[in-house]
């Protein structure tokens, strides 16, 4: 994965349109689901939640079904793109305590990989910030952004974010 520069206002506008229109879809489609299978299949008064749960299922399914049909839509690209960001990050965080180690071992094959997959990670997680307006964590992210820049001066090792691929993960 590339890191893209996306336009923030539009990112954030069209976030929220995705947001409401699944929560009213939502709503919506599992009540209608939930009526309609109690109208066809509920003998009497009795407990329908097992009608309700699966009208709130299959409206979930229909809901998920659509978002994955439109993701590659012009109107999806920035929220598309931080969808698979944040699967990305997801990605090297399960494997981040291997990483930091194979990072300060210097006799690790992995090091400079390490490095690599590292100054991806930080970058990406400030993209990420900055477009959710996640400024708390801001500063002990720029903390260890300042760790990996020291350590690859005295390495004198130069890594860029075209260096990344997620096929590093592999090794750690």
């Amino acid at each position: 994965m590339k890191l893209q520069d996306i336009d923030k206002k539009r990112y954030r506008k069209h976030l929220n349109i995705v947001i409401a229109v699944m929560i009213v879809s939502l709503m919506a489609l599992a009540l209608g689901f939930g009526q309609l299978l109690i109208a066809l299949l509920a003998s009497g008064e009795g407990d329908n939640f097992i009608f309700n749960l699966s009208g709130v299922v299959l409206a979930g399914i229909i809901c998920l079904s659509v978002v994955y049909k439109v993701r590659h839509n012009d109107f999806m690209t920035e929220v598309y793109y931080v969808w698979q960001l944040k699967q990305g990050l997801n990605k090297i965080y399960r494997k981040l305590r291997k990483i930091e180690a194979a990072r300060d071992e210097d006799t690790s094959p992995n090091n400079t990989d390490a490095m690599i997959i590292l100054n991806f990670y930080y970058a990406a997680s400030s993209q990420l910030f900055k477009l959710d307006d996640n400024t708390i964590t801001m500063d002990s992210l720029q903390i260890e952004i300042n760790k990996l820049q020291s350590l690859l001066e005295s390495k004198n090792l130069t890594v860029s974010l075209e260096d990344y691929d997620s096929t590093m993960l592999a090794a750690f």
